[in-house]
């Protein structure tokens, strides 16, 4: 198990869920350096919906692998619920994402020869959980508005159902965290806006919902819109 190995060093409130402290990423691009993040400092809570927003090259990618602990900063600390990701194993790494981060992605992501339920099924799989979450998937798809499509596979759907699936998919192992890349970049405005309508009604149940972005309209769908610049956060601002 997990608890018995992590370290939790931050000194946090129980509803802080992330947390970056003096975070700096840097890449070597051949002999030159690039500082992706530059000291960034960031709480995320409970319940947050969040637009992390900045211009290409502004350090928001780089802040999605850290944020979904796909990678480790170069210094400073990430922290997932209180818990130090630097002190995990890559095993101990990997359930964090697999339990308390649900990934949603700008291409969607989906595995084409699978059904919309086998695809949402996956992330059970990968957890080795024995017993049969059929049921379970199935309800999410109805939660996503697909109980019509169970056994279509992505070339069947549409761009927004397919996103959809993909929401449906994070959701698989109830995570506390919703991360989604670009999650409307790939759709037409109509699409757009009912998938942003149900990250709304995600958070309204109680889902931490985080947004990498570069459009701004999306950010009057967020509580919280933070923007950066050359890996420095320069606007943090709450409605």
């Amino acid at each position: 198990m997990i608890k018995k190995k992590l370290k939790v060093k931050s000194k946090v409130t129980k509803s802080t869920v992330v947390e970056l402290k003096d975070v700096t990423k840097t890449y070597l691009m051949g002999e030159v350096a690039v500082h992706a993040l530059n000291g960034v400092n960031l709480k995320i809570k409970q319940g947050d919906f969040v637009s992390i927003m900045g211009p290409s090259g502004s350090g928001k990618s780089t802040m999605m692998h850290i944020v979904g602990a796909l990678d480790l900063p170069s210094t400073g600390q990430t922290f997932i619920k209180g818990i130090d990701l630097s002190t995990l194993s890559e095993n101990e790494l990997s359930q964090i994402r697999g339990k308390t981060i649900g990934f949603v992605f700008q291409e969607f992501n989906l595995i084409p020869t699978l059904t919309a339920l086998e695809n949402v099924r996956l992330p059970i799989l990968f957890q080795d959980i024995e017993e049969d979450r059929t049921d379970c998937c199935i309800d999410l798809l109805k939660l996503v508005g697909l109980s019509d499509r169970v056994d279509h596979k992505p070339s069947e759907l549409s761009g927004g159902q397919q996103q959809r699936v993909a929401i449906a998919r994070a959701l698989a192992n109830d995570p506390e965290i919703i991360l989604a890349d670009e999650p409307t970049g790939a759709l037409d405005s109509k699409s757009g806006i009912e998938i942003l309508d149900l990250l709304e009604d995600l958070n309204r149940k109680g889902k931490t919902v985080i947004i990498i972005t570069h459009d701004k309209s999306l950010t009057k769908y967020t509580k919280r819109n933070i923007s950066l610049k050359d890996g420095k956060v320069i606007k943090d601002i709450s409605k």
